[in-house]
């Protein structure tokens, strides 16, 4: 087993691809290439000149015969890509499906600007962008339907920087990235992948712009294993735009100078300002680089919010667009209104960020837990929590109506966190938002969020966001609510426990890797604005110092004791300061409170952690391995083959594997079969030697690899089993499992 090419060919066998454009150049290499790979290809091809004139099934016929003589599966299709239906049907009726889509025809009518016709315009819009996009609106459902697709535009270089004569031309193919980034967006869910090419190679639309010396150099053979790669079920690229041609290939991204604020709180902006920011406008030394029109936004939206914006006045994060306050909020409209369904995806990654985030560090022995995904014992932080919900209050409260509030204004007072199971340590989480109510506190508005966050159907966890919105109050509303979780003051005597950590300078830095990519806790020009000297830390993350504090000194790190927290945001943190936690112990409840030790000022207030007698664990045998796995049983007969014929097994293997086992996302048990030294033999653990490979899978997937219900390379691309080390030695196993592992 190898992920190199070489070992383990990336085939396509039982996908179905249509290529358009592909009676010659580039689409006929895609075409030939994905059905010497065992996919079945439409091919099509009008059949046109250059210039989008004539028709002819010959060119099409010619490749579909050429792909048939070499065994391969091929259908021609002769229509225009304006008749993207019918292409997409072709596809259906010679194969009953349709995973793969690779726009690929063109024409060209290049004139200067000035000569540009109607014609010479409207020709190449319908092909390049209207063509793109009636062939993939075909196959979006069938894509949908069975979650699962591919899709390649195709743009140029000459959309991405422009070129002489190819206004129209350029215009189109820049036109295909900003639909392929938002059908990127709109087709993540359902497992449907969508990137942009920007070819050169030598093909009849070429050769008008490139010296022929070049274009005998680019030869399409150099750029369709780019698209094949992409176009592969084992490939996560998604939304990316690359430049391709002669064996090179580049990956884009836009980037972005940091800019410069030029209006200034109660004065007028003026065209001498913008003049006088020129240089910081255009300054690209420490440019940003947004993935996202979400993060794009923000940093306008951030701007806004350290403005005194006109009363009524309010930028929407999401969308951009300004929306006007009224008579501020209305409860009766907006309480009980759901927030749109949100989902995160995440693997051992995203955990693992997040304990480092909160200070956690591999000099303590007690937080690799928390921090190797090989540990058997690898868990979530019990505030991981808060990172799946937290997308249901960034952005998404613009969406409910009756709220009617100025969201540069919105400040986040308080936070509950309640754990109904032990958070999943991959995995995809449904969050469900719900407004639960809205308090007047006359200064301002109290906004009750509650988010309740699922793995399928069992509720893992519960968040309640407090939001503050400065100056929404007096709109006549409630001051209190049964609904709040509450705040408790701690005892009048001295704290039974005291913890301390000095977070790091790039603490802040760290947990936005989390996905709270305010620019306040980096950009030092943002705090300023704010009226901080420095950027401060996210009082989510103070919090979760704090929680972990109390994990550690009441639970010893069990997961399972720990039933939910609550704080109120009091003060910030500076990167590089000491927290401080204070702790009251009273049965299952934990008061506590955070200072900040070199100022003694308190960041969390009124806050607790509630803990429950652990779950009881699965008794574990003398290796302290978890017992009862199907994979034992395996096990126990690669023993038995080692002792028949182990001395034979090492003169031909010579190499030690360690295999972990995993059961619901964590490590059950440790298995090294060594058969480097001595006779050979299999023992339950940690690999005593240095392992040559070590493998980590499921129970599941293990015996269904085994029993040959699933085949390893998939299993290996689709993430189901991981390797480490030298995955060249893992062809070797076969000696070991084939014929003698029988369950």
């Amino acid at each position: 087993m190898s992920a190199s090419g070489a070992v383990l060919p990336l085939r396509f066998d039982g996908k179905v691809a249509v290529v358009t454009g592909a009676g010659g150049g580039l689409g006929r290499t895609y075409a030939l290439l994905l059905a010497e790979r065992g996919a079945s290809v439409v091919v099509n091809d009008l059949g046109g000149n250059i210039k989008g004139e004539g028709k002819s099934s010959s060119a099409a016929d010619r490749v579909v015969e050429d792909i048939r003589a070499k065994g391969g599966k091929a259908v021609p299709n002769y229509d225009s890509v304006e008749e993207g239906e019918k292409i997409v049907q072709t596809a259906l009726d010679a194969y009953g499906r349709i995973d793969i889509v690779i726009n690929n025809a063109g024409i060209l009518r290049d004139r200067s600007f000035a000569r540009t016709s109607d014609l010479d315009w409207d020709l190449i819009q319908r092909v390049h962008l209207r063509g793109s996009f009636k062939v993939t609106r075909a196959a979006w459902n069938h894509m949908r339907n069975q979650k699962y697709g591919r899709i390649i535009m195709t743009a140029s270089s000459s959309g991405i920087y422009g070129n002489f004569g190819q206004a129209n031309y350029s215009a189109a193919k820049l036109g295909l990235l900003g639909l392929s980034n938002t059908l990127a967006i709109e087709g993540q869910k359902y497992n449907i992948q969508c990137n942009t090419i920007a070819p050169t190679a030598g093909s009849r639309l070429t050769q008008t712009v490139l010296p022929q010396e070049l274009l005998d150099a680019l030869k399409p053979e150099f750029v369709a294993p780019l698209v094949a790669w992409l176009c592969h079920e084992s490939c996560q690229e998604n939304g990316s735009l690359f430049e391709v041609g002669g064996g090179w290939i580049g990956k884009l991204r836009w980037e972005r100078t940091l800019g410069a604020t030029v209006m200034q709180k109660n004065q007028q902006m003026t065209p001498e300002a913008v003049r006088d920011s020129w240089e910081r406008i255009c300054d690209f030394e420490n440019a940003t680089k947004p993935k996202s029109n979400k993060e794009s936004i923000s940093t306008l939206y951030e701007v806004l919010n350290k403005l005194d914006e006109k009363k009524g006045a309010s930028m929407n994060p999401t969308s951009g667009s300004m929306q006007v306050s009224t008579s501020g909020p209305n409860p009766a409209e907006a309480v009980g209104k759901k927030i749109p369904l949100t989902e995160y995806t995440y693997t051992n990654l995203q955990p693992i960020l997040y304990a480092l985030g909160v200070g956690m560090t591999t000099k303590d022995p007690d937080h690799l837990k928390f921090l190797f995904e090989g540990n058997e014992e690898f868990s979530c932080l019990p505030t991981f929590g808060v990172i799946p919900a937290q997308d249901s209050m960034n952005g998404s409260l613009a969406l409910v109506p009756g709220l009617n509030i100025d969201f540069t204004k919105v400040l986040h007072g308080e936070q509950y966190l309640e754990l109904h199971k032990p958070l999943p340590t991959s995995g995809t989480l449904k969050s469900e938002g719900t407004i639960a109510d809205i308090l007047d506190k006359g200064s301002g508005a109290v906004i009750l969020l509650d988010v309740h966050t699922y793995n399928e159907k069992d509720l893992v966890c519960y968040n309640q966001f407090s939001v503050f919105v400065v100056g929404a109050g007096g709109f006549g509303g409630k001051r209190t609510s049964d609904k709040v979780k509450v705040t408790m003051n701690p005892p009048n005597r001295p704290p039974d426990a005291i913890m301390r950590d000095l977070t790091s300078v790039d603490q802040a830095a760290l947990y936005r890797l989390n996905g709270d990519w305010n620019p306040l806790h980096i950009d030092p020009n943002f705090a300023a604005f704010g009226g901080f000297k420095k950027p401060i830390l996210h009082g989510l993350c103070s919090m979760g110092f704090a929680a972990r504090h109390v994990l550690k000194q009441y639970a010893n790190n069990d997961v399972t004791k720990f039933k939910a927290i609550k704080v109120r945001f009091a003060k910030p943190v500076v990167p590089g300061q000491t927290l401080e936690t204070e702790m009251w112990k009273e049965g299952n409840l934990i008061h506590l409170q955070a200072k900040v030790k070199e100022s003694n000022e308190v960041v969390l207030a009124g806050a607790y952690v509630i803990l429950e007698e652990a779950v009881q664990k699965p008794k574990a045998n003398g290796t302290g391995m978890k017992a009862q796995l199907q994979s034992d049983l395996v096990f126990a007969e690669i023993s038995r083959r080692i002792k028949n014929v182990g001395k034979e097994l090492v003169k031909k293997v010579n190499a030690i594997f360690q295999w972990d086992i995993t059961k619901d996302g964590n490590t059950a048990a440790q298995w090294t079969i060594d058969l480097k030294n001595g006779s050979g033999e299999l023992y339950k653990g940690a690999a005593q030697h240095q392992a040559d490979t070590i493998f980590t899978m499921s129970d599941e997937d293990f015996i269904q690899v085994v029993s040959g219900k699933l085949n390893p390379q998939k299993a290996f691309f689709a993430g189901k089993l991981k390797v480490k080390g030298n995955i060249m030695l893992s062809q070797k196993l076969e000696i070991i499992l084939k014929d003698y592992a029988k369950l």
